[in-house]
């Protein structure tokens, strides 16, 4: 692996940074917290990706015909982690259809599912949720129950989703389902696209622990799928499924957003007094800056590995599991050493006078809680690692 990015790819960075700093209000700091997850938030992140979409950025590593740039992997890993960085309005249907369905229509995809789908994701017109979890299926995903029965030129879905995040923005659904209930759990899966729009789908909200609106459930009866929206193979959508999670764990955003949140808390130390010093002057406190300088810049690292793996047609999946693992652990890590730099500070809200970091360390250390649960808990990364990764026995 190169270390160093090429000129191209140096005046790319730039480029967007330049595109950011015209975009952006001077004092853009991201959504506040009853922003998040909302309908402005959605409509403001779903406009942005559509100004992004016309230079051809959104998907630009995806094979023109479809809409991309066939550009590098590498590039769209630069354009990531500069908007992540600048905490740009995010569209979450956006991202989650870029990151792995678009990804997943690209290898496992008809012609007509790809020509519908994608050059739409790229413009920013589409965007999808992602129908796994369920009540009694969450580490354990191959336990899923929700059915999906073939009956005519439709498969109809009966079965209840949970912890679904951004259905309610959502215009498309990609959904794991159960096709035949005799077979191994792993064995019985199948993978479909869902217009959110079908009689029978009903998504209820629910409100986090930080008091945002960004997970849902959702009760499928009787909902009737085309068989022209079964994406693979009828029955080995484990497969799938599992190649879409490698491509959802991977990923520099969660490393420039750590990046961002620890700059900030440097700047912080340094300004703020406790006894007549500085708290940077106190060494236990620079080492815990450092460890986390230190682990950002380590996962940064490798989540270009993983964008360098794929472009080269490389399957990245310990490594993306490793990336998932350093990240979302790391975003815990952060919220935590905020609230020990804040003190009681750290309790305050943003819009508070007596707010540290605009409130931010508080949201973070709430919002931080399901990082190592969503998208395969750390102890299931430990294990692909340990097993596919290491060679270690079960």
């Amino acid at each position: 692996m190169e270390f160093t990015f090429t000129s191209e790819e140096k005046a790319f960075r730039q480029e967007v940074r330049q595109f950011l700093e015209k975009e952006l209000p001077s004092d853009w700091n991201g959504f506040t917290e009853a922003e998040e997850g909302s309908r402005q938030a959605h409509a403001m992140g779903r406009a942005f990706t559509k100004k992004a979409a016309r230079r051809g950025w959104v998907a630009m590593a995806w094979p023109k015909e479809y809409g991309g740039l066939s550009a590098s992997h590498i590039q769209q890993a630069i354009y990531g982690e500069e908007l992540a960085y600048a905490r740009a309005p995010s569209d979450v249907p956006s991202h989650m259809a870029v990151t792995w369905v678009g990804p997943s229509l690209i290898l496992y995809g008809t012609e007509e599912q790809k020509r519908e789908f994608l050059p739409r994701i790229c413009s920013g017109d589409i965007g999808f949720c992602t129908f796994y979890s369920e009540p009694g299926a969450g580490s354990d995903l191959a336990a899923m129950q929700t059915r999906a029965m073939e009956d005519g030129d439709d498969f109809v879905v009966n079965g209840q989703k949970i912890w679904t995040t951004g259905a309610h923005n959502a215009d498309f659904g990609w959904l794991a389902a159960r096709t035949d209930p005799n077979a191994p759990k792993h064995k019985g899966l199948s993978m479909f696209l869902v217009d959110l729009k079908t009689p029978g789908l009903e998504i209820r909200p629910l409100i986090n622990m930080a008091g945002t609106h960004e997970f849902n459930e959702d009760f499928f009866t009787e909902v009737r799928v085309p068989k022209k929206n079964l994406v693979g193979e009828l029955n080995r959508g484990w497969y799938l499924l599992a190649v879409a999670l490698d491509f959802e764990r991977s990923g520099v955003s969660s490393f420039a957003s750590a990046r961002r949140s620890i700059e900030e808390l440097v700047e912080y130390a340094r300004e703020r007094k406790a006894g007549g010093r500085s708290l940077a002057a106190d060494p236990t406190v620079r080492h815990k800056l450092a460890d986390l300088k230190v682990a950002v810049e380590t996962g940064r690292l490798l989540a270009y590995k993983v964008a360098w793996m794929q472009g080269r047609g490389l399957v990245p999946n310990r490594e993306a599991s490793q990336s998932k693992l350093i990240g979302s652990e790391l975003s815990q890590r952060i919220a935590n050493v905020g609230m020990q730099l804040l003190g009681l500070y750290g309790q305050v809200g943003r819009g508070d006078r007596h707010a540290g970091l605009l409130g931010r360390v508080q949201r973070s250390y709430m919002a931080t809680v399901p990082a190592t649960i969503g998208a395969g808990t750390s102890e299931i990364q430990r294990n692909i690692i340990a097993q596919r990764g290491l060679g270690l026995p079960r």
